[in-house]
């Protein structure tokens, strides 16, 4: 058995994200986690691959909103947003080659993150109705995922962390992989065979390691690209399978429920 150590959920894709003592696990991933994306005016959606300063907008749930704030434009203020929507416009946006419908938040949201971003932005809402598939390829029951890049959930090691950071000059946080949960007492990469597992006594399954991106060499406290491609240049000399640089495992859950920081993780 092995304990589990954080938990996080990212409300809006590409944001901050927040650590939680405890999460509530559903199909689409954790309760709020990556409910919310900033589109372009195409419609299409957008991430710290193209806006590094996404990382600067810290978000915060309470019992009626999610809040975001500029962590270097206090004089914004702060954001507000119901966490139900009320909202009826609907209308499809573009996530990576999938097309899902999406509802509009409000008129004051998008003029918000515009300032913010010194761009052209709109907040869009995943409702509950509107189907996104994890990939039936590799999963053959019908499931839904948020606006996650595939999957619902992403389970990290801290020894695979600690790994990694042994063979970098300057570590790194474990922020710049985005894990919603993080464990204690395995190998590193260990994670990666990993296929059904119980966390506080909720099921879980491993469907593949992740694949990672450019987004990892974004300091999430200055929005910042390290200039020499790191972490991602060093874990590619190791962790590079096919056309991918492997770090995490991606997992869907077979249950609902609560799960905390300090649960036991169980490896069947």
């Amino acid at each position: 058995m092995f304990n589990i150590t954080q938990l996080h959920i990212y409300p809006v894709k590409s944001l901050a994200g927040i650590a939680v003592q405890e999460a509530l696990v559903t199909e689409r991933g954790f309760q709020h986690d990556r409910r919310w994306l900033l589109i372009n005016e195409n419609n299409r959606f957008l991430t710290q691959r193209e806006f590094g300063a996404l990382a600067l907008l810290q978000t915060e749930i309470t019992t009626e909103y999610l809040i975001i704030r500029h962590r270097s434009k206090p004089e914004l203020g702060l954001l507000q947003v119901p966490l139900q929507t009320n909202s009826s416009e609907r209308f499809t946006v573009q996530i990576w080659d999938d097309f899902c419908d999406a509802l509009a938040v409000d008129k004051a949201a998008d003029a918000w993150l515009s300032e913010a971003l010194e761009s052209k932005i709109r907040l869009v809402y995943l409702p509950d109705d509107s189907p996104r598939q994890v990939e039936p390829e590799r999963v053959q029951i019908p499931m839904n995922v948020s606006f996650a890049d595939a999957y619902p959930y992403l389970l990290l090691g801290e020894n695979s962390l600690a790994d990694l950071n042994q063979r970098l000059a300057e570590p790194v946080p474990i922020n710049r992989f985005r894990p919603n949960i993080v464990f204690a007492g395995a190998a590193a990469y260990q994670e990666d065979s990993w296929s059904d597992l119980l966390i506080g006594g909720v099921p879980f399954r491993g469907i593949k390691p992740c694949g990672r991106c450019i987004l990892t060499t974004t300091d999430q406290d200055t929005g910042q690209r390290h200039a020499g491609g790191d972490p991602l240049k060093t874990l590619a000399t190791y962790r590079t399978q096919g056309n991918k640089v492997l770090f995490g495992m991606n997992l869907i859950t077979l249950g609902i429920g609560t799960i905390r920081v300090g649960d036991k993780l169980v490896v069947h």
